[in-house]
């Protein structure tokens, strides 16, 4: 029994332990759900995440854009928090993709309309 829970989870790494159970029951086994997960956490057996891909679109193509020289691509990011009285802020960031460097930080109250 051991052996097949752990050829089923190499053989099938995005299933849980639930699915394996489900699996080996339709096979006739009589388990319980608990062993399972017990054999695969000793065997280190998890799910892993799925990695979300990230692509960077051009303007008008559906090329990624990977910065070659400096000022060719730039990635911007709004960052809120508040003071100790409670009063927020918003922080507006400006980055250059190629040399890493941040170009502009623009702090305000609120940031509606920049540019």
């Amino acid at each position: 029994m051991h052996g097949q829970i752990v050829q089923l989870s190499q053989d099938h790494p995005r299933y849980g332990y639930r699915r394996v159970t489900a699996l080996l029951r339709r096979d006739g086994h009589e388990l319980n759900a608990k062993r399972v997960q017990r054999v695969r956490r000793r065997e280190g057996l998890q799910v892993s995440r799925k990695q979300r891909k990230l692509r960077r679109m051009g303007v008008s193509t559906a090329q990624r854009q990977r910065a070659i020289h400096t000022n060719q691509v730039w990635s911007w990011d709004f960052v809120e928090d508040q003071t100790e009285n409670g009063t927020r802020f918003r922080v507006l960031t400006l980055m250059d993709e190629h040399t890493r460097e941040c170009l502009v930080t623009h702090v305000d109250w609120s940031i509606r309309r920049w540019m």
